[in-house]
């Protein structure tokens, strides 16, 4: 079984325009908020960390612990094996936090492997680590993979968006979004990004909380 992947604005347009065949109430999405960025990334080691470490914290506090432990060269491997709990908890990094990273660090990723895996095996590979939920899996798979059939389930602007775009009179559970959209496979990624571009037009017109 082949991997797909969305590589560039191009290929992202194919998907969109093949997922509005399969459920035509995206065309009024797209028409509304135009072509996604795909907000891809370099993956690997540091990119998962720094997901975790922003787990649960504002954009800001986030943003100012990870350049404290850049500062501190604090954000590879060798350097987290060499450090101590309170090097860390130094740089702003809680217990919880600094148990995270050092399970990620214990996993030892072999990241290359992760472009030729399956989705369900990289995200069972992820997920292996303390503190990366399938959330965060997904993200990655989503980012730093260029995997093209994502549909990040849990997500709450995933879920508000849909619940607009379907017409449903509550927010989906996790389990019903998934029975509803299985049809979209396998463009969900591109969903995805539809998804979270309407929820941010939903939130401006209806001020529904993040």
């Amino acid at each position: 079984m082949s991997i797909q992947t969305i590589e560039n604005t191009q290929q992202l347009h194919e998907h969109i325009m093949a997922l509005i065949v399969i459920e035509p109430r995206f065309l009024s999405i797209y028409e509304q908020v135009g072509m996604p960025s795909l907000r891809h990334n370099v993956g690997g080691f540091e990119q998962l960390m720094r997901a975790m470490v922003g787990q649960q914290l504002s954009v800001a506090a986030a943003a100012s612990i990870w350049q404290r432990l850049l500062d501190a060269a604090l954000t590879n491997p060798q350097a987290i094996i060499k450090a101590t709990d309170e090097d860390l908890r130094a740089q702003g990094l809680s217990k919880q936090k600094t148990r995270y990273i050092r399970s990620l660090v214990d996993h030892d990723i072999d990241f290359a492997a992760l472009e030729i895996l399956p989705d369900e095996e990289a995200i069972e590979v992820l997920t292996a680590v303390i503190g990366i939920g399938r959330w965060t899996a997904e993200m990655y798979l989503l980012f730093s993979l260029k995997r093209a059939d994502v549909l990040a389930i849990d997500d709450l602007a995933i879920k508000v968006a849909a619940m607009a775009l379907l017409g449903l009179t509550e927010r989906p559970t996790p389990e019903q979004l998934k029975n509803l959209t299985q049809d979209w496979s396998p463009h969900r990624s591109a969903a995805s990004l539809l998804l979270w571009s309407y929820y941010g037009l939903l939130r401006n017109q209806t001020a529904v909380p993040l």
